[in-house]
């Protein structure tokens, strides 16, 4: 038995334009743009936590209901998102951990309620005390000790 072997040609590079170079001068003036708007950064991760705080309110006044749900978990996927860029990878890991309990909305109403609020309890420490990084004895037992509960919660 024999067999014959095709290879097709490879039209990717045509059809995208060649190679992929990196232009040093566009990343150079994203970087100053960056550097440009770090100094709002706390104001902005503020601005978030203001938010998160307020879907934490309104479980409280309104009760734990689907809407109210839903409204913390698009806070903390925000939170999730931004905490890095915002230079508090911190951040987004807790509230990486908060969006793994509350991802699967057929589960999220049975989310224990004293979880949720430490989630959101720590993620205000941790900005308040400015500690960024998991390196921080306090921020990585937080995140630890946070991510167990999720995961026993998740079973």
């Amino acid at each position: 038995m024999s067999a014959q072997v095709i290879r097709p040609p490879n039209t990717l590079r045509a059809k995208v334009g060649g190679g992929f170079a990196i232009n040093a001068d566009a990343v150079a003036k994203a970087e100053q743009a960056l550097a440009a708007m770090s100094a709002q950064f706390g104001q902005w991760l503020q601005d978030e936590i203001d938010k998160l705080e307020k879907a934490q309110a309104d479980i409280r006044a309104k009760g734990y209901t689907a809407e109210t749900a839903e409204a913390l978990y698009f806070r903390a996927h925000d939170l999730k998102g931004l905490g890095t860029t915002y230079q508090y990878p911190l951040v987004t890991r807790l509230a990486g951990s908060l969006c793994k309990m509350l991802d699967d909305p057929a589960r999220r109403l049975d989310a224990p309620l004293v979880i949720l609020d430490a989630h959101i309890d720590a993620i205000r420490a941790v900005v308040r005390d400015k500690i960024q990084t998991d390196d921080h004895p306090v921020g990585k037992t937080l995140a630890e000790t946070l991510e167990a509960r999720v995961k026993d919660y998740l079973g």
